[in-house]
């Protein structure tokens, strides 16, 4: 009986965890150093669907009896849900977050939120009223970013200080971090300003993470030598399940799908071994029967709206110029002048649809040339197109 979990499960039990040893043993010591006062910053990378988040997952629950462990997805914060993004929503996230995992461990911080309250916002009079002829003000509160921001970086260090007989140290996971691109032009200013705070923090560990590869230029401006944190933050990324590591997890966890030498070929091949994807694309073959390369190709065309469906739900989000963009990019690289030759406008005015598909790491560039990054995605487009004489930007 098949015992694989679903593709997009972020949060898998220790059983159905598998593999990464290595990487959680290094990680692992890695932040322990931690209480010793030498906390580290980290940051990990890695393609969509690898298993970060499961990772990280991981590695909390195998930290948290000893520290603070506080795990923040920035893609659930409400202003990145809202479409709305800013430095203060961001802050708010990070505040209550760390409120919720402080209330989880038993630690007192109903003071905390009284303290930003007052520190994070600027008392100012309204207007005045009169009554029986004496004028009155009225005050408003103003959120200050600069003050919030103050006050949020420097709460886990506090919380520390004041908790040391219970914890060991804090640890911060930050997930989904690429989403920082979206502050615009506030995005470099944010970093510095974050790094000014937390690089003198010695019992607080920052772990970043997101769906970002080696080559995104965003990384370099992150931990290059020259980047916000100076070359000082440790890159750690974790890769695709090996050919067999593929072999041996699917032996493990689904028996009763049997392949054929070339059949299981064709499946690496499909799947690259991304945990995601081999998962999805397992839970989907029959069982009890050779499964030859011919099969595979068969069940992969077959199944491929259900492997792909958290990118189809992107492509449904992305708008008729970036779509455009993608299909153009089907069958080969191009350099930004021919994108705008071929969609006959300027090269200046593909800056904003190039941003957002970079961000969504769906396009990278290589040699000077925007590729697609996501091969399934690719893939099913060809496919729809195959069977349908036209490409679905648009789906009921």
């Amino acid at each position: 009986m098949s015992n694989l979990p679903w593709g997009n499960n972020q949060n898998l039990t220790d059983e159905e965890f598998y593999n990464r040893d290595y990487e959680l043993n290094n990680l692992k010591s890695l932040l322990e150093t931690t209480s010793q006062g030498h906390a580290p910053d980290i940051l990990l990378t890695g393609i969509r669907g690898v298993g970060k988040t499961v990772f990280l997952q991981k590695i909390k629950r195998t930290l948290e009896k000893d520290y603070l462990t506080i795990y923040l997805d920035l893609s659930h914060s409400e202003c990145f849900q809202k479409n709305n993004m800013s430095i203060n929503g961001l802050m708010n996230y990070f505040f209550t977050e760390i409120m919720k995992e402080c209330h989880k461990q038993n630690i007192t911080t109903l003071d905390k939120k009284l303290e930003k309250y007052f520190k994070s916002n600027d008392i100012k009079i309204r207007e005045f009223i009169t009554i029986d002829k004496i004028q009155l003000p009225i005050f408003s509160l103003e959120e200050n970013t600069e003050k919030t921001m103050n006050f949020v970086f420097n709460l886990p260090e506090k919380i520390y200080e004041e908790n040391q007989d219970k914890i060991k140290g804090i640890i911060i996971f930050i997930d989904e971090f690429q989403i920082i691109k979206e502050l615009g032009k506030y995005k470099e200013s944010f970093l510095w300003k974050m790094r000014s705070y937390i690089q003198n923090q010695r019992n607080v560990a920052y772990l970043f993470s997101g769906s970002t590869s080696l080559q995104d230029k965003f990384i370099s401006e992150i931990a290059g030598q020259n980047g916000v944190f100076g070359g000082r933050m440790i890159t750690l990324q974790i890769n695709p399940f090996d050919k067999e590591t593929t072999r041996n997890y699917l032996n493990e966890k689904a028996p009763e799908i049997i392949f054929s030498e070339e059949g299981f070929e064709r499946f690496y091949k499909c799947t690259k071994g991304i945990p995601s994807y081999v998962n999805i694309f397992a839970s989907l073959l029959p069982t009890n029967e050779e499964l030859d390369e011919k099969e595979i190709n068969n069940q992969f065309n077959k199944k491929i709206t259900a492997i792909s469906s958290h990118l189809i739900n992107i492509w449904t989000r992305l708008s008729y110029r970036e779509q455009t963009i993608i299909i153009l990019l089907l069958n080969e690289p191009l350099k930004r002048i021919d994108i705008a030759n071929k969609l006959n406008i300027s090269s200046g005015s593909l800056s904003n649809y190039l941003i957002n598909l970079q961000n969504q790491d769906i396009i990278h560039i290589n040699n000077k040339k925007y590729e697609i990054s996501e091969k399934i995605l690719k893939k099913w487009l060809k496919i729809e197109y195959e069977e349908k004489g036209v490409y679905p930007y648009r789906q009921i």
